[in-house]
């Protein structure tokens, strides 16, 4: 446990968690916790360019039409083709212009924490956890031989968790109703996604993947596990409005599965 680091950050409307395992001391931690440093200023950075909630970000001023893409930082591009891409592969129910308005929120929380990840590597973890309100990139494993365990909050009874997800270098990410209430559009109907799922959680490598594939299948309801089944390294578990639950043929492979009819 001395070689733990362990940080949380108010940033994105959310708290991004770090929990390092392999800090060490000396010198390496000193250079982790510079790395640490890095990303949390990385995170800030990601807020004040593509939040849609502050007026002055790049993201608001773009959708505005008082910039231009080419105006932008590159990142903004770069998201928005992440975007346009998860449109295309999902026929059209995701877009980061849901709605009319401008917003790559669907993109930007996972990108931004895998990124934070990838700093912390950088800096020389190869064993940490990095969680932005329930959204997870996990490097290696907490301890040697033993995965890592994450929780899948319970939709439909705060507090509770539905399933518990077990890897090394995983990720997951949920999509819900349950903290925010209906605020996933389905972009093909521009009205609140209502697919009777309360919530979906999406596991692989990647967590600008699976966050993107989560927020696609909420907003695909009873399409979304035949979709999940057909995407490359994704595995996803939902829990339905009545409080039953489904999850893709490669979900037990992770998780300790409730009963129910999967």
């Amino acid at each position: 446990m001395t070689e733990a680091l362990r940080h949380a950050e108010p940033v994105m409307g959310t708290v991004v968690s770090f929990d390092v395992r392999d800090a060490g001391s000396g010198a390496r931690r000193a250079g982790i916790g510079a790395g640490l440093d890095r990303a949390v200023r990385w995170l800030h950075r990601v807020d004040r360019v593509f939040s849609t909630y502050r007026p002055d970000s790049q993201v608001s001023r773009l959708g505005r039409g008082e910039l231009t893409l080419a105006d932008c930082d590159p990142d903004v591009a770069e998201v928005l083709a992440l975007g346009e891409a998860a449109g295309q592969a999902s026929g059209g129910a995701f877009s980061v212009r849901a709605g009319g308005t401008l917003d790559p929120s669907g993109v930007v929380k996972g990108w931004a924490v895998e990124r934070a990840s990838e700093i912390l590597r950088e800096a020389g973890s190869l064993r940490h956890c990095v969680n932005g309100g329930g959204d997870v990139q996990a490097a290696g494993e907490p301890e040697p031989g033993r995965p890592w365990g994450l929780a899948v909050a319970h939709p439909l009874h705060p507090g509770g968790f539905a399933t518990l997800v077990r890897g090394r270098d995983i990720a997951l990410a949920t999509s819900g109703t349950a903290e925010r209430g209906e605020h996933i559009l389905d972009p093909r109907t521009g009205r609140p996604a209502r697919g009777g799922l309360a919530s979906v959680s999406v596991v692989g490598r990647s967590l600008t993947a699976v966050d993107i594939a989560a927020t696609t299948a909420f907003a695909l309801g009873p399409a979304a596990r035949d979709w999940l089944e057909r995407r490359p390294g994704l595995e996803g578990f939902a829990v339905l409005a009545d409080g039953r639950a489904w999850w893709t043929s490669g979900f037990g492979g992770y998780a300790q599965l409730p009963d129910a009819t999967g």
